[in-house]
């Protein structure tokens, strides 16, 4: 039983394009994020899946509806959920980082964003991002992929990183150093046990 497990960063927003902290607002993709999208399409090949999951926001939609369209996918079940959204950045959300790091501080703004348990005012840290996202993943998404069901996820850097956390047991200590660029795929292939066996990454990372 082939058990398949693909996590996909949305394309390049309005927000990445303007070097926003988006969070939760809600913007569009740009040009380059649909070009992004369909560029995964493409790596995909003829990758068939059998269920989809996704956010609540249209950049993490429109993505995957990129990819199922060129997929020739279209109607394909796809299960939306908040608890895939990206992290919350509270007071950040809407500014550009410099201006964040001009109100806050470039050491305090820093911290906020790559550490694992240190939350911006009124917003979520990457702990509380896991706290919803990885229950989820458990609970509905896994056992999905546990079953044989191919199974697509288009979501965000940090609803990603914390399920990377857990795929890939990495230390929540080493998290600073994770990135997940816009318009990225992860396939994972899953043992019977909920473990990974096997992983591919487009486009390539750079060494």
């Amino acid at each position: 039983m082939e058990r398949l497990l693909v996590l996909i960063r949305h394309g390049q927003s309005e927000g990445n394009a303007n070097h926003l902290f988006t969070g939760w607002n809600d913007p569009e993709l740009t040009p380059q994020g649909v070009f992004e999208a369909e560029a995964i399409a493409s790596a995909l090949g003829d990758t068939r899946f059998d269920i989809a999951f996704t956010s609540s926001l249209r950049r993490a939609q429109h993505t995957l509806q990129i990819i199922l369209h060129k997929l020739g996918q279209s109607e394909l079940t796809t299960v939306e959920s908040p608890d895939l959204n990206e992290r919350n950045y509270g007071d950040l959300t809407g500014l550009r980082k410099a201006e964040a790091r001009s109100l806050w501080g470039k050491d305090f703004v820093d911290r906020w964003q790559r550490s694992y348990d240190l939350a911006p005012p009124e917003g979520e840290s990457l702990r509380d991002t896991s706290a919803r996202v990885v229950p989820y993943f458990i609970t509905r998404v896994l056992p999905c992929v546990l079953s044989g069901e191919r199974t697509i996820i288009a979501a965000h850097g940090n609803s990603l990183r914390a399920l990377v956390m857990v795929l890939e047991q990495i230390d929540p200590g080493q998290i600073a150093t994770m990135e997940i660029s816009t318009g990225t795929a992860l396939l994972y292939k899953m043992n019977a046990d909920g473990t990974v066996c096997g992983k591919r990454t487009y486009p390539s990372p750079v060494i």
